[in-house]
């Protein structure tokens, strides 16, 4: 029975470790991706440095840097409390198994001294032939041979216990090392980020000082964007339109032969614009689809970290609105649709790109491209590639927009974390 309460205690003990280390091993992955968006976004403003101008974008891609820094330094907090309730964990298993050990130990040492006693064949076979009958003979017989069994893995049972409790030990000194480890990059970490926040503190100054030109550029962006934003409006009113118009021409067509057979016109029901921009099975399969995807849709790039977000900023004298995200990321980098749909257009404004695809009744909308590599009307699938992002004075920036009808959505609640 105490042998078998080991073994439990040791599968247990395997368990909890398996699972600390799936724990760190997340962890781990995750730390990985956060450095290499700071990485990333460092590359960037290493480039935008050498310029003289200070922009609107590397004040916003070291804000996200800044955030990625604080984000990092809390996976790392997690790693220590990870390995601290590992090193809890081992330090009782090394304790139990030295106690069980010891107990073993006693246990074999007292089978010892039981069979030097009775060590003689002669003795073993008068405590058989002093038996009262042959079953009682047989029964002492059996329990001899298991007592001879039962010390071999006595034996056993001590190798294993001390092979596992050297293996702990180690483990433990690992952990413990880890962890050290950890706090220094920690340290470390801290350090950089005070040194960026700093930094920041600098660029906000020079933002202030300077706001009347950082106005002027919004302005000019703002106008920009309103243009794209018509077009943008413009081709969705124009998908709709059409697909109301079909819809008026069934049903007209489907009262005309309702009144050739004598029949009561069927009755329509009031539509919505949804309603028009899914009548067809295959716009209603596509846009389900993509709702489906809510929160799992890839990034339209392989690599990159939004460095401006969805909604009201309040940068310059009257702030602005951001109706999608800017993602930052690397030179020449190529542009993939989020989901499979249809190309609705492709439109050539102050010579930068605009991609916008429909997915029922959802669009989405890539901007700031180099160059198309899709048509209108073209059908695109998952993670196809419709360009490459364009490098201007704000880096190689992608803006991107989800929308539903002419609602605006926020990206960040559809693309994977």
């Amino acid at each position: 029975m105490k042998s078998h309460k080991l073994l439990l205690f040791l599968l247990l003990v395997t368990f909890a470790s398996a699972g600390f280390a799936q724990s760190s091993s997340q962890l781990k992955r995750k730390k990985e991706a956060l450095q290499r968006e700071i990485e990333l976004l460092q590359k960037n403003l290493d480039k935008a440095s050498q310029s003289k101008k200070l922009t609107l974008s590397e004040i916003h891609a070291l804000s996200a840097k800044i955030g990625l820094m604080q984000n990092k330094i809390t996976v790392i907090n997690s790693e220590i409390k990870n390995l601290d309730s590992e090193i809890h964990e081992n330090t009782n298993t090394v304790h139990s198994l030295q106690g069980q050990l010891s107990q073993l130990k006693e246990e074999y040492a007292a089978m010892i001294r039981f069979a030097q006693r009775n060590r003689n064949s002669y003795d073993k076979m008068m405590f058989i032939f002093a038996a009262r009958d042959f079953n009682q003979a047989y029964k002492r017989i059996k329990y001899l041979q298991e007592f001879g069994q039962y010390r071999k893995k006595q034996a056993d049972y001590i190798q294993g216990t001390e092979k596992n409790l050297n293996y702990k030990i180690v483990v433990l000194d690992k952990s413990l090392k880890a962890k050290n480890d950890l706090l220094r990059e920690q340290e470390n970490e801290r350090t950089k980020l005070a040194k960026n926040k700093s930094e920041q503190a600098n660029v906000l100054n020079q933002f202030s000082k300077q706001e009347k030109q950082y106005s002027h550029d919004i302005a000019k962006g703002k106008k920009q964007q309103a243009a794209i934003d018509r077009e943008i409006r413009n081709a969705i009113a124009r998908e709709i339109a059409i697909a109301r118009k079909k819809a008026e021409d069934e049903a007209r067509a489907a009262a005309a032969k309702a009144r050739a057979d004598n029949k009561p016109a069927p009755v329509e029901r009031a539509k919505t614009t949804t309603n028009y921009l899914t009548s067809t099975p295959e716009a209603a399969k596509l846009s389900a689809g993509f709702e489906n995807n809510r929160g799992r849709l890839p990034w339209p790039v392989a690599q990159g970290s939004i460095t401006e977000g969805f909604g009201r900023h309040t940068e310059g004298e009257a702030g602005y609105t951001n109706d999608g995200v800017n993602i930052l990321t690397s030179d020449g980098a190529s542009v993939r649709a989020v989901f499979g749909g249809e190309v609705l257009f492709v439109r050539v404004i102050q010579g930068i790109y605009v991609v916008a695809i429909r997915h029922g009744d959802y669009f989405t909308i890539y901007q700031n491209l180099r160059s198309s590599s899709v048509s209108k009307g073209e059908k695109v699938e998952t993670r196809q590639s419709i360009g490459t992002v364009a490098t201007t004075s704000d880096g190689p920036l992608l803006h991107f927009e989800i929308m539903r009808g002419q609602s605006k959505l926020n990206p960040e609640a559809w693309i994977a974390k």
